[in-house]
This record gives C-alpha cells, structure tokens and sequence, in this order.
C-alpha cells in the first residue's frame, strides 16, 4: 500500500506503519462543533474520535446539577478509545468545548483492529494510562488547590492542546470544567486580566503571560504533563 499522509493526531502518528495501514480505510474527516457530545456516560460508544485539532473535554456530571472535568483531550489522544478495548459504556461524557476537525472511525471497526494487533492494544492502553493520570490529578487537584491554581492549570493544558495563546472558552464552559459557579471564574479571570495575565473578550481567553500563569498554577500542570509524555512518547 501506497505510503499517505497521516492526520496530525498523536495516535496515528505513533502508529506502525502496518496498523495505520490496517485502520487507513475506515478513517473520516469529521468537524468537531463547539458543544458537540461525542460520547454519553453510560452509553456505549459507537464511534472513535482521533482529533486533529480543538478540545473535547470529559465531563461528570453530579446529581446537584454541576458538572466537574476529570480530563481534556486533543490532538494528543483520542475518544471513545476504551470501547475498542472492553466494548463497555462510556464513564464520561466527552463535550467539545474548543471547535476543530477529527478522525472517525467505528468502535466495532477499532475494536477488529485491535484483536489482530497487539501493537495497536498496546498504543491504545497507554493512552487510557494517560486519562487515568488526568483524572486522579484531577480529583486531587479539585479537592485541595485554590479556584485560581486550577483555572491556571485548565488554561495551561488547553494551551498545550491548542498550541495558542487565543483560547475560544467562555467563562460558562471555564466554570463547568473545573466545578465552580460562574462568578468564581469571573472574579479571578479579572483579577488575572488586572494581573497582565490573560485578556479576554465574549467566547474568548487570551493568555498574555505563560511565565506568569505556570506561577499562579499548582504542581498539577506539571505532574499531569510529566507522566503523559512519559507514556505516550514510548513507542512500539
């Protein structure tokens, strides 16, 4: 088979060449809209998204009514992965809060991949090691550090994801994402505008000062970073 241009997702990147080759025809090209709902808690997926670009954020939702993130992905992973591993329903449910385009294939099609290739199980369980680190970081994070250490950490790591210092998020979503009302990330998004360390407009965050912001972070940023390179750049 002819050699193709791979999408710019990590995964596939990462990719033997046999096993890009064996999933190669049951890719699409999807646009990924702001506030799409790519997977349900409790239902099982039937689609595999690999973005190229954007944030799909994984949400739980509480029975007061919040909803807190316990993991943000992008081009660096994919969604609905674990329904190729163990055909369970999803834990979570996976909304875009950034837009941008992604990979699709079905579940059942990665899923076939995956029993001829212990390559492709191997890439797929370390990039769920990768959300399980997240997620512990995560609950940790959102039970001991301040709304200002965690606001900073979330805009870090959409930053990474981006590869932008212009963020489309909204307060609203900001709010949502880390557990908290919406004035909270009102007060401290104006006290890190007053702070020269960010901008932000209707629908968008702009980060002015990185240095900055990795200060006012918690170690989480950091720590989550860390262990997803140290997983996700092993190959073979």
């Amino acid at each position: 088979m002819q050699a193709v241009p791979r999408p710019p997702n990590r995964l596939l990147q990462a990719l033997p060449v046999a096993e890009f080759q064996s999933l190669y025809p049951h890719l699409e090209t999807v646009e990924l809209a702001k506030g799409s709902v790519l997977t349900e808690a409790g239902v099982t997926p039937q689609h595999v998204y690999l973005p190229h670009s954007g944030i799909v954020s994984m949400m739980v939702s509480l029975s007061e009514g919040q909803t807190v993130e316990v993991a943000m992905v992008g081009r660096d992973s994919l969604v609905g992965g674990s329904a190729a591993l163990d055909a369970g329903p999803a834990l979570t449910d996976a909304i875009v809060v950034a837009p941008g385009m992604a990979s699709v294939l079905k579940a059942e099609d990665l899923r076939a991949a995956t029993d001829r290739s212990s390559a492709l199980r191997r890439h797929l369980a370390r990039h769920e090691q990768a959300l399980l680190v997240q997620a512990q970081q995560s609950a940790a994070c959102n039970a001991s550090h301040s709304v200002e250490s965690r606001l900073s950490r979330l805009l870090l790591r959409a930053r990474d994801l981006c590869d932008s210092e212009a963020l489309p998020l909204t307060q609203e979503f900001l709010a949502q994402m880390i557990g908290v009302r919406r004035n909270a990330v009102s007060i401290v998004a104006h006290a890190f505008q007053q702070a020269g360390l960010v901008s932000y407009s209707r629908g968008q965050i702009e980060i002015r000062d990185i240095d900055g912001l990795r200060r006012a972070s918690c170690e989480c940023y950091a720590a989550v970073r860390m262990q997803c390179e140290r997983l996700l750049n092993t190959t073979g």
